[in-house]
């Protein structure tokens, strides 16, 4: 059935984004980390959130190996699939943001497509795209999971930056040399600009 024959309609709830950011003293936003795996992303992302829940903000990490483990569980690394992935993670970390939380997005995300989608489900909103870089070179050189081996072996088909392409952002909101820049000195950076952007406070 064609979903738009299927006579769903939205339902407005008594609580709005609005009521939640004020009770929650902070806006709620979404921050897109993308970049080469190994860049980063993941680290920066889940120790932007220790910083930000120290501070009593609500966020949440949604990082692009764990949704693989569930909600996401069904999709591989085809060109439909990574679409499809990074759709459904648009889609949640709506609703989220809706519920007043701040989401940390660590995501390859490698085509520039795929992300303009996610930021024009978020047009006008809290969207911030933080890109993650790093050289291949150095990413596999870290190599943390062995998956750049794997690749190079040709037991991991279709793995970004190796046989598929990274499409670097054009005008990101951020960018975070992970060779230049120490990790801590990468989540200062993602602070001063929620802070520049008045995202942590009303």
């Amino acid at each position: 059935m064609d979903r738009r024959e299927n006579h769903v309609v939205w339902h407005d709830g008594d609580v709005k984004r609005e009521d939640r950011n004020r009770i929650n003293g902070h806006r709620s936003g979404l921050l897109w980390f993308t970049g080469l795996s190994a860049s980063g992303k993941s680290t920066i992302a889940h120790k932007v959130e220790r910083n930000l829940f120290e501070r009593g903000v609500r966020a949440y990490v949604f990082d692009g190996d764990n949704i693989r483990h569930g909600i996401n569980s069904d999709l591989g690394f085809s060109r439909e699939d990574r679409r499809e992935n990074l759709r459904r993670i648009a889609e949640i970390s709506k609703l989220f943001v809706d519920a007043g939380i701040i989401v940390l997005a660590a995501f390859i995300s490698p085509f520039r497509e795929d992300r303009q989608y996610i930021r024009s489900r978020f047009e006008g909103d809290n969207f911030f795209e933080i890109y993650v870089k790093c050289s291949i070179e150095e990413c596999e050189r870290r190599d943390p999971k062995g998956q750049y081996k794997k690749a190079r072996a040709g037991i991991i088909k279709n793995y970004t930056g190796v046989s598929s392409p990274y499409e670097e952002p054009e005008s990101p909101d951020l960018v975070l040399d992970t060779e230049q820049i120490t990790i801590d000195e990468a989540v200062e950076k993602v602070i001063d600009l929620l802070m520049k952007r008045d995202m942590l406070s009303l």
